[in-house]
């Protein structure tokens, strides 16, 4: 009988090159991703193995980066596309190019790729980052989105969550004190 501390926990079997292939292929199925993302994940289940199975380290970690290569060099892996996708997503959710360049930073992209992905925002709108705001301040309800009755009460609150969405203070402030969400479209360009 298992221990009561190891009852239900799986741990599953030693990782081998077949099955961290395999894996990779799985990950790249469900999940859009960079190659330093992959190789994260990748060197996660490698240590994972090493510490619970005794497998080989060194040989699980050559293994990742000779994979995430092989994977890059066949195009599979590309994080210029990667990049300018997740950029794409993420402004038409509302996100400024602070919040943006954070996320594929988060994610390994490097500076070249991202500084390329916020670059291609500028196809989208002739003001990336005021059709951003826009699109935030929909989604969350706040100014001129928000219920007229009570919108002089939350003001500086809104202005605060766009702030914190990294969205600039001038901006912001164009965003909230709008007049109504026509005269927000409007001046965003989206008509």
């Amino acid at each position: 009988m298992k221990a009561p501390h190891q009852r239900g926990r799986r741990t599953g079997r030693p990782l081998d090159l077949e099955d961290l292939e395999a894996r990779a292929v799985d990950y790249l199925a469900r999940y859009a991703s960079s190659a330093a993302n992959l190789r994260r994940v990748l060197r996660n289940k490698v240590e994972r193995s090493a510490r619970l199975h005794g497998t080989d380290r060194e040989a699980g970690l050559a293994a990742v980066d000779a994979l995430v290569e092989r994977l890059a060099g066949s195009g599979v892996l590309d994080d210029r596309r990667f990049a300018e996708a997740r950029a794409r997503s993420l402004f038409q959710r509302g996100g400024s190019r602070r919040a943006i360049a954070g996320k594929l930073a988060s994610k390994g992209v490097g500076t070249e790729d991202t500084v390329a992905a916020l670059d291609g925002l500028a196809e989208l709108a002739a003001d990336p980052e005021l059709e951003a705001a826009c699109a935030f301040a929909k989604r969350r309800r706040l100014g001129p989105f928000r219920d007229p009755a009570t919108r002089a009460a939350w003001r500086d609150k809104d202005l605060a969550a766009l702030g914190r969405a990294g969205f600039s203070y001038n901006l912001a402030r164009r965003v909230v004190d709008a007049v109504d969400p026509d005269a927000l479209a409007d001046e965003a360009g989206e008509r």
